[in-house]
This record gives structure tokens, C-alpha cells and sequence, in this order.
């Protein structure tokens, strides 16, 4: 009998900032008109937004600390930082999460000595001089630009385009910094944020991790409406970043899976350019996790010794710091496997978990019936995008909730992929397979993993339709070979720069509601 006393499960690491879509607020008449900022800041970060910098040179000392006290209470409502440009002494008052300095403002190091180590200290930098030492001087992150002409700020010393900054991110990897975040400023709204993010990518060894925007959400109608679609723009691009790492690295996923799989997922794993090993015997988890990749838990056979076998893995790998995606395959369909789905749950911590609605609902708590492995749940999208977003929060993860429309969210972010093809259901273990690829993924790509989940959803049903539009796939049994041909296709063109795949890419961040 499994037993339904269970551990403690262990807490998460704080995850590092996220700089993707960043806010730079402005106060002035010209841009803000008569909205309140604190309004407009609240409703782009229900929109996506990952960091809020709180820009106010000429205000006064007290309006300004009691307008940064008002945005810190928010943004630590949506564990997202806020960083105060140039006016360190506010920062310091707030206790806010970091600060914002110019090239003019003061430099790196009387700064850290006010606001301490344990504070983010971002720099501007309009060239590969100003990059390097702000690098050196020990900046938290860099932002680059100003990319475009701006009507926001009207110091700037140059204009420096998209070119200027890709310079700037391969000068940093050659000069050893190629780990030190960077952001782009000046001139990026929700028309040019794909072709920005595109032309500035100095990939393999470097992009961007974000974009920095002032008017494309501070002015716009509805903000969170234009931070949304920052957001797809960020989760797009990120896609091949992902791909391409996987291609690069090579990264172990090991998947503790059933026999009726095993074969398929490890071609998969080969395709997109990981290394498979299919080990059920939890012995060899301490030596594997040391790899450096990921692990796979598909729940497909429960008995107890593979019950024990799940939780030594699954502590191997917590304490390598190595990622897990759990797949609780018909978590709902028995009592057994409703138990043993809670005591995996409270074992330890998952970088991704992956399942249909039935499964999703049965490990948030909800009761459902299920038939086998398949989902007799019926959720609409905007009903599945909150079922993901609460399960994420509860268990501080990354859930990928998967059907027609995947929604994968970690709480606070949530995308919805409508890539894939019908034929993928009409064979078995492309559900564990996915599980597999994602693994890939968020070894590979650790910078995000709610963008690597993103990545290996998308890439995954994008090979699905090219597959299905071949000639040569008359059914399922030609469905296959093709699927692996598409995959591995995707995998060969990114590595050479060939990107003309990601055009049918359909990524979109979701507003998620407690009314949805």
C-alpha cells in the first residue's frame, strides 16, 4: 500500500530577475497625460511584465519616495523587482530590489557600497567601452542603447541601432562576460520587438534577454494588452536560443519511463540534438544527475519499487541542482495512482510538470474521472490557462498543460501554443515523448524555463505539421519516421542559422484572471 504520510517537500531556490519585458516608467505630462502611474504600472504587470524601473530625476524628494514605496508594494505583490533609476538614496529609504544608473549618474562601485551586494545595479552603455567596464565594475545586468530615436529621453549621445547592440553583446562574450544580462533600450514597441530581438542576436554566444520599453506601454490604450504582446514577442524569440543550446550541448535526458515508449523517446531525445538514457533503476541517478542534463518521471507503470525508484531519482537530482519534468500519466484514473502522484508531488521540486487537464486537475486537487491515460475533462482555454497558472503557483513550477491549445505557466506568466497536428494523437507516447523534449529544453536552457517549456511545446508541434504535409505521410506508421525527420530538420537548420521554420510559430501570452 502507498503510503499517504509524506515528506515536507523541499523548497525552491530563489529564482534569479527576469528581465524580459521591462518597464521604464515616465511621469511626465507628455507621456504619462493624465493616467496614474501606479494604475498603469499595475495593469502591465498583469500583463507580463518581469521588471518595473521607476524613473523620476526632477521630482521632488518626498513625492518621489512615497510614489516608489506605492510601486514597491506592487511589485512585490507580483514578485516582480523594482529598481530606481539614478536616485540611490530612494532606493536605499524603499528597500527596493536594485537601481538604474546612467553613464552620467554615479558609477558601479559607490553605488554597491550604498545599496549593497545583495541589491541589482544596472548600467547604461551606448558602446562596447562603456559595456565592458560597467561589466568589470560588477553591473547586475546591462542595458544597451538607444537603439531607435525616442521622444523619452532626449540626452543621448548617439543613436546606435540594432548593429551597435549585437556589437556590443559579441564584445562582452569575447571579453568574458557573456553571462552579465542585458536589456535594449530606445525606440522598441510591440511593431518592431520581434526584428529588434532578431537583428540583435549574436547568437550562439549571446542575445538579449530583454527588451526595455517606455512609451509602448505607458502610453498605450490598455497596458497590459501591450505588455501581453512584448511578452510573445520575448517567448518567440527565445525558441531557438532554446533549440540551439540543446544543439550545442548535447544534454543527458534521462527518462525513467514505461517499455511501450522507451524506443520512440529516445529517438526523439537524438532528433532534437540531446542524449538519451532510459534508466528506471534509481541507483544510477547520483552519477547521471552529475551530467549535467535533465530527468523525465512518466508516471506511465505505478508499482511500489517504481514508486521507490521515482523518489531516490528525484532526490539525486534536487540535490545535483539538475531539473525534473514530471508527467503524472492518469494521475486521476485510479486510487493508486491519485496517491502515488501526492507523495511524487511532495518529494522534492520540479522544474516542469507536464499532463492534460484530467491529470493537472487531479494534482491541483480537483476530482475528476478519468479513462486511462486520456482526458475526459472540458475546459475552455481561458479555464485551462487558470488551472496552470494555480497548480505553477502552488508548487512554485513550471506546469505545461497540454491538449489542442498547450498553456504552459509559472504563476504569473502564461502562454498559450497552438502548434501541432490531430495525427499526434493517434500515436502513442508523443504525450511522453513532449515530456522528453522539454527536458532537453530546460537543461539546455536554464536562463528561462518557462520560455525552454515554451520552446519544446512549440518546436514539438511544429514538427507535427510539417510532418503531416509531406507527401510521403499517408497515416500514423508514416507519420512517425517523418515526425523525427522534421524534428532533427529543425534542429540541423537552426545550428546553421536557417530560422525560416519559426514563421509558423503561434505563441501568445494569456491574461489569466481569477474570474476565467
Amino acid at each position: 500500500m502507498l503510503s499517504l504520510l509524506t515528506p515536507k517537500r523541499p523548497t525552491a531556490p530563489p529564482r534569479p530577475p527576469n528581465y524580459g519585458v521591462y518597464l521604464v516608467t515616465d511621469s511626465t505630462p507628455a507621456i504619462l497625460g493624465d493616467k496614474d502611474l501606479v494604475q498603469v504600472v499595475e495593469a502591465a504587470l498583469r500583463g507580463g511584465v518581469t521588471c518595473v524601473q521607476y524613473r523620476d530625476k526632477k521630482g521632488d524628494q518626498a513625492a518621489v519616495v512615497e510614489m516608489a514605496r506605492r510601486l514597491h508594494v506592487l511589485t512585490q505583490r507580483y514578485g516582480v523587482p523594482l529598481l530606481i533609476n539614478d536616485r540611490v538614496d530612494v532606493a536605499v529609504e524603499i528597500g527596493c530590489e536594485g537601481i538604474h544608473i546612467g553613464q552620467d549618474d554615479m558609477n558601479v562601485h559607490e553605488a554597491r557600497k550604498l545599496v549593497g551586494d545583495d541589491k541589482i545595479i544596472g548600467v547604461t552603455a551606448n558602446s562596447v567601452e562603456e559595456a565592458i567596464k560597467a561589466c568589470a565594475d560588477g553591473a547586475d545586468y546591462l542595458g544597451l542603447g538607444t537603439v531607435y530615436s525616442t521622444a523619452t529621453k532626449k540626452d543621448t549621445k548617439s543613436i546606435i541601432g540594432t548593429s551597435g547592440v549585437r556589437r556590443i553583446l559579441k564584445a562582452m562574450v569575447e571579453a568574458g562576460h557573456a553571462a552579465v544580462p542585458t536589456v535594449c533600450i530606445g525606440g522598441v514597441n510591440n511593431d518592431n520587438a520581434a526584428k529588434v530581438l532578431a537583428e540583435t542576436s549574436a547568437a550562439p554566444d549571446k542575445a538579449l534577454d530583454g527588451v526595455a520599453v517606455v512609451s509602448a506601454i505607458v502610453t498605450a490604450e490598455d497596458p497590459a494588452d501591450a505588455a501581453r504582446q512584448l511578452a510573445g514577442h520575448i517567448a518567440v524569440a527565445a525558441i531557438p536560443l532554446a533549440v540551439g543550446a540543446v544543439g550545442r550541448t548535447t544534454p543527458l535526458s534521462h527518462n525513467m519511463t514505461n517499455l511501450v515508449v522507451q524506443n520512440f523517446a529516445a529517438n526523439v531525445a537524438l532528433a532534437v540534438g540531446a542524449s538519451p538514457i532510459m534508466s528506471n533503476y534509481a541507483a544510477e541517478a547520483a552519477d547521471l544527475a552529475k551530467l549535467g542534463g535533465a530527468l523525465v518521471v512518466n508516471m506511465g507503470t505505478v508499482t511500489p519499487e517504481g514508486l521507490a525508484n521515482y523518489k531516490q531519482a528525484i532526490k539525486a537530482y534536487n540535490d545535483a541542482g539538475r531539473p525534473i519534468v514530471l508527467d503524472p500519466v492518469g494521475a486521476g484514473a485510479t486510487a493508486i495512482r491519485r496517491a502515488a502522484s501526492a507523495e511524487i508531488l511532495a518529494t522534492g521540486r520540479f522544474a516542469v510538470i507536464k499532463g492534460n487537464v484530467a491529470e493537472i486537475q487531479t494534482l491541483y486537487g480537483t476530482s475528476v474521472t478519468q479513462r486511462g491515460v486520456d482526458s475526459t475533462a472540458d475546459l475552455t482555454v481561458p479555464e485551462r490557462a487558470k488551472l496552470a497558472a494555480a497548480l505553477a503557483r502552488k508548487h512554485h513550477t513550471v506546469v505545461l498543460l497540454t491538449g489542442p491549445t498547450d498553456l504552459v505557466s509559472d504563476g504569473r506568466r502564461t502562454y498559450r501554443v497552438d502548434n501541432g497536428d490531430a495525427m499526434l494523437g493517434s500515436i502513442t507516447g508523443t504525450g511522453c515523448t513532449l515530456g522528453t523534449t522539454v527536458s532537453a529544453m530546460v537543461a539546455a536552457y536554464p536562463e528561462d524555463v518557462l520560455l525552454a517549456a515554451v520552446a519544446g511545446a512549440a518546436v514539438f508541434g511544429i514538427a507535427a505539421q510539417y510532418a503531416v504535409e509531406r507527401e510521403d505521410v499517408r497515416g500514423p506508421g508514416t507519420f512517425v519516421p517523418a515526425f523525427l525527420d522534421e524534428l532533427y530538420a529543425i534542429k540541423k537548420a537552426t545550428a546553421e542559422g536557417d530560422l525560416r521554420w519559426l514563421v509558423l510559430a503561434r505563441v501568445q501570452s494569456v491574461q489569466v484572471t481569477d474570474d476565467a
